[in-house]
């Protein structure tokens, strides 16, 4: 087991504008950019993660989740909304496969 300490090092203002861009993002485009929202806010939190001392990168882009969202999207609307509950399980899978240490 490595003793190294883990640690997040954002604050709080780089926190509350970096939610509020991702918000204008998202609102100003009626949601058609949240996947490009989803990875900016993640590039800036998993950028600020050290973990056993390790610095952590994210490399997903809004392109690529993309694709997976609109799948999402049709498959919530195909079933009435059940597939709604497999969508954030899905969503955290994709961000954690693009989740590395540099």
């Amino acid at each position: 087991m490595n003793n190294e300490t883990s640690t997040w090092d954002g604050g709080v203002l780089d926190t509350v504008v970096n939610s509020i861009i991702a918000s204008l993002i998202i609102s100003i485009t009626c949601g058609i950019a949240t996947p490009w929202a989803v990875c900016y806010m993640m590039k800036f939190i998993v950028g600020h993660a050290i973990i056993d001392g390790k610095r952590m990168t994210f490399t997903g882009t809004g392109g690529d989740l993309f694709g997976q969202w609109i799948k999402w999207f049709l498959l919530t609307i195909i079933t009435c909304g059940i597939y709604s509950f497999w969508v954030i399980p899905r969503m955290y899978k994709w961000i954690a496969e693009h989740i590395h240490a540099e």
